[in-house]
């Protein structure tokens, strides 16, 4: 079993138009680290330097990492990422 990433519209290019990927690894670090031998660019369109990119949102299990342990989060088997960006402004 595997750990699904479900990915948005805006970075399905970079998984061959994929919704949701899987991958391994013990932390959303390595989960990511991961994810990027087989769709390259994907972290670090959501990584900068040793954080989150500040306008992405990721949850595991509907819980954002931001207030677990960000990258440190630890993930397993099983579990579900979801990764959306954030959405700000608007027209009058």
């Amino acid at each position: 079993m595997a750990i699904e990433v479900r990915i948005p519209t805006i970075l399905r290019p970079l998984t061959g138009g994929a919704k949701a990927v899987e991958g391994s690894g013990g932390t959303l670090d390595e989960l990511l680290a991961d994810l990027d031998t087989r769709h390259s660019g994907l972290r670090a369109r959501l990584v900068d330097g040793a954080a989150l990119r500040r306008f992405v949102n990721v949850y595991l299990n509907d819980e954002d990492v931001r207030f677990l342990d960000g990258l440190g989060t630890e993930v397993k088997d099983g579990d579900t990422i979801t990764v959306l960006p954030a959405v700000a402004g608007g027209a009058r």
